[in-house]
């Protein structure tokens, strides 16, 4: 592509020889055109992502109180200058976009956006020390608008929530019918685990989770009531091997619905691409066809030649 946009400033120079300088909203599609190379560069995302990494461990390291009182003062320097290196990036990509308001569509951008002039909100108001430090920890978010394969994760995840509506109003209503009966039988045998249906929702809860669920409910279960397992194991094969799964099913099948959509997308774009260039070939090679064909206009491009 870059050899392309070469020959066709070639043969344009050629062509339009009296014109010394491009005007200045070629010049300024240009810049823009270098930004947008800039900020597009996999070696530019790579100093971004690590930046926010440096970030992440900033952050970290501030938890530490011994490490906060001693080093506190170069914790912040260090966040101000990185926050001043994003808000330079930030900029870098709005200036390189093609268009302003098309950059604020893009609600990855309009995270960033927020994110970064939230920072820089709260350092003018300096005294907000705890909203300050809440918003340096969320700038590590950012990794998730800058990274593409987790971005492309997260706007599955996203997706997949519409298709998740049947499956919670499944579970809502297991869980329901459950509580209840483990209410109803339970309540006397072991009231601080179903002393109350809320109670009881929670102890279901720690059920689906498997955490402690067999040696801390069913078993002291079982010995004030030995077929209590029956409960048990029935809500854990339903609640945890069936339902759960059904989760795990819908998310995967959009993660493979959506990943096939984006090479669908790639091969799109490849070839509009390579439309794009047979293009730019077949105008390159008609105007060479003109400049051969007709001397006149050929030497008329070359001020100061000799026609004879």
């Amino acid at each position: 592509m870059e050899e392309t946009k070469e020959r066709q400033g070639a043969v344009f120079f050629m062509m339009k020889g009296d014109l010394p300088f491009m005007n200045i909203t070629d010049r300024v599609a240009g810049d823009r055109r270098r930004l947008e190379d800039l900020v597009q560069h996999p070696l530019f995302h790579k100093i971004i992502i690590g930046l926010i990494l440096i970030n992440a461990a900033i952050v970290g390291l501030e938890a530490y109180p011994s490490l906060s009182l001693q080093y506190g003062d170069y914790f912040l320097i260090l966040d101000r200058i990185l926050l001043g290196i994003f808000t330079l990036e930030l900029i870098l990509r709005i200036l390189g976009n093609r268009s302003i308001p098309g950059f604020f569509r893009d609600p990855w951008n309009l995270f960033d956006f927020v994110l970064i002039v939230g920072g820089l909100c709260f350092f003018i108001h300096a005294h907000f020390v705890t909203v300050l430090r809440v918003l340096r920890v969320l700038r590590v978010l950012r990794a998730l608008s800058v990274i593409p394969s987790l971005r492309r994760l997260v706007e599955t995840l996203l997706v997949t929530i519409p298709s998740l509506g049947n499956i919670l109003l499944l579970l809502g209503i297991f869980f329901y019918i459950f509580a209840v009966i483990g209410t109803f039988l339970f309540r006397d045998l072991s009231p601080e685990y179903f002393g109350s249906l809320h109670v009881t929702l929670l102890t279901l809860f720690q059920g689906v989770t498997l955490d402690s669920w067999a040696s801390l409910v069913m078993r002291p279960l079982m010995k004030e009531a030995p077929w209590a397992w029956i409960y048990c194991v029935t809500f854990t094969l339903l609640g945890t091997f069936v339902i759960l799964n059904l989760f795990i099913g819908v998310i995967v099948n959009k993660v493979e619905k959506v990943e096939e959509a984006e090479r669908e997308k790639k091969k799109d774009r490849f070839n509009d691409e390579l439309l794009r260039e047979i293009r730019n070939l077949n105008q390159e090679v008609q105007m060479l066809k003109r400049m051969v064909s007709d001397p006149e206009k050929k030497t008329a491009s070359f001020p100061g030649t000799d026609r004879n």
